[in-house]
Order: C-alpha cells, then sequence, then structure tokens
C-alpha cells in the first residue's frame, strides 16, 4: 500500500521529534565528558578559547585560509597614538583596550598616554 502524502509528513515529524530526542540525550553526554576533562586538566575558558580573546586553540580550531595566486596585499601600517610604556598601544581607532580603560577609570586622561 503507498503512503499518502500527509501520512508522510506525519512521519517526518515524529522523526524530526525523535531525532531531537536523541540530539538532547547525546548532548548530555558530550557536555558531561567535556566538564569532567575541565575538572581534571584544570582548564580555563582561556585554555579553550573561549574568552573572546584570538588564542592558540582558536587559530588551530580555524580552517587554513586559501591564498590565491599572485601578491598578497598589505596591510595598512596604522600609526600608534597612545601608549602606556608597558607594551600597550592603541592607535585611536576602534575599542580602547582594557589597559586603557582602566586608567581613564582610574581618573588620567587621553593626553596622559599621547605618543608625542
Amino acid at each position: 500500500m503507498t503512503k499518502t502524502y500527509a501520512q508522510i509528513v506525519k512521519q517526518i515529524e515524529v522523526l524530526k521529534q525523535d531525532a531531537e530526542k536523541a540530539r538532547r540525550k547525546e548532548i548530555e553526554g558530550v557536555v558531561g565528558r567535556i566538564r569532567d576533562a575541565i575538572a581534571v586538566y584544570g582548564l580555563t575558558a582561556a585554555d579553550l578559547g573561549l574568552d573572546g580573546k584570538p588564542g592558540r586553540a582558536a587559530r588551530a580550531a580555524a580552517p587554513a585560509k586559501k591564498r590565491r595566486g599572485g601578491k598578497a596585499a598589505a596591510k595598512p601600517v596604522r600609526d600608534i597614538k597612545f601608549s602606556n610604556g608597558a607594551g600597550g598601544t592603541w592607535g585611536g581607532r576602534g575599542k580602547r583596550p582594557q589597559w586603557l580603560r582602566d586608567a581613564l577609570a582610574e581618573g588620567k586622561t587621553l593626553a596622559d598616554f599621547a605618543v608625542k
């Protein structure tokens, strides 16, 4: 006997629900194993690349970029406009670095860090 379209659609919905249940169950197991590994090895969010900073873990996990033939375009050199004297620099564009935000919160001014 041939199934009708409505029967097949209903069967698809049942299969989707079964798949979602199986997925949730598998995720519980995966999360449990991850938590165990974090506890055993004392891993931090930074070790896992979850601190928002691109680190070794994030770069290693990222797929390699394909290079096109020819010469690569050089990135424009940006001038450093602010420096804290301890290696922290900022060109004045984009989000202010944490060292600068902390110093400004302590009462310093941008002029204190201006590169002359």
